[in-house]
């Protein structure tokens, strides 16, 4: 069992919710990211989702899109993101960490290679924005024989048949993006993903979380109600860039604060 699914298992044995914080690699700065990450883990979060900076992230919004401006400003790459997962799994070796990024980093470097580093660093799953089913193939095989999830997206866009099709190709877990845009924008309707977790959740077993126009406590308490768990990112680059130019142990504060606040709301469930 991966650890990215022993967590969802432990959290429904415990009747909790998954919480998975989002943020780029090297965003505001290169030694910023370990200590947020462990003070992610202390405040809360179940599953850590870290960017691979990108020149065109375009599933993402202008926050997202300002974080991995800042951290290409550091010149972080791929090898620099397994990097600082290697450092934390020197500390923890029990909280999974998704990569989450675009195609063309990991082709560059070659489906072998990456999952060989990827599994020597200690990641525990891809989520790869831009690579459809179609092209999946010699990914899947690389990443299955390191015992690395394969994560994907659905949408409000996707259609019942394509869910199907994704789902028996994921692992881990199905992340459903609310919005039909990108990352933190427009308004949550979360009698439209109660729908749309109705009708996807009936084709797979796997866990699934929301992500996209989650913002709060109270976005995040109403959509968990539905869902195994939930995806917050954009409030905490957000932070992350507002705290520019401070310590590493301040930006690290500014986001564990966020996710301390909505660790609560979802326990109060």
């Amino acid at each position: 069992m991966s650890r990215i699914s022993k967590t969802f298992s432990d959290l429904k044995n415990a009747g909790r919710k998954a919480l998975v914080a989002y943020i780029v690699n090297g965003d505001p700065n290169r030694e910023a990211t370990l200590p947020t990450m462990h003070k992610m883990v202390a405040a809360g979060a179940d599953i850590i989702e870290l960017g691979v900076p990108f020149s065109d992230p375009m599933a993402e919004g202008p926050v997202i899109q300002k974080g991995h401006e800042r951290a290409l400003e550091h010149h972080v790459s791929l090898t620099d993101t397994m990097a600082v997962v290697a450092e934390f799994r020197k500390e923890n070796k029990t909280t999974p960490v998704l990569l989450m990024g675009y195609a063309n980093p990991v082709e560059r470097m070659g489906y072998s290679v990456f999952a060989q580093k990827a599994s020597a660093a200690g990641v525990d799953g891809l989520l790869t924005v831009d690579l459809p089913l179609e092209e999946l193939e010699g990914l899947k095989q690389e990443l299955a024989s390191r015992d690395i999830d394969n994560i994907f997206l659905l949408a409000p866009t996707t259609s019942v048949e394509r869910a199907r099709q994704v789902a028996a190709q994921a692992s881990g877990f199905l992340y459903y993006v609310s919005l039909k845009g990108v990352t933190g924008a427009g308004h949550l309707d979360v009698k439209a993903v109660q729908r749309k977790l109705q009708e996807f959740g009936a084709l797979t077993d796997l866990p699934m979380c929301v992500g996209f126009g989650i913002k709060d406590a109270a976005s995040a308490k109403a959509v968990a109600e539905l869902a195994d768990g939930v995806v917050i990112g954009s409030v905490l680059v957000d932070a992350m860039g507002k705290a520019q130019g401070q310590s590493p142990e301040q930006i690290a504060g500014a986001v564990g604060g966020i996710i301390s606040d909505i660790r609560q709301a979802l326990d109060s469930l």
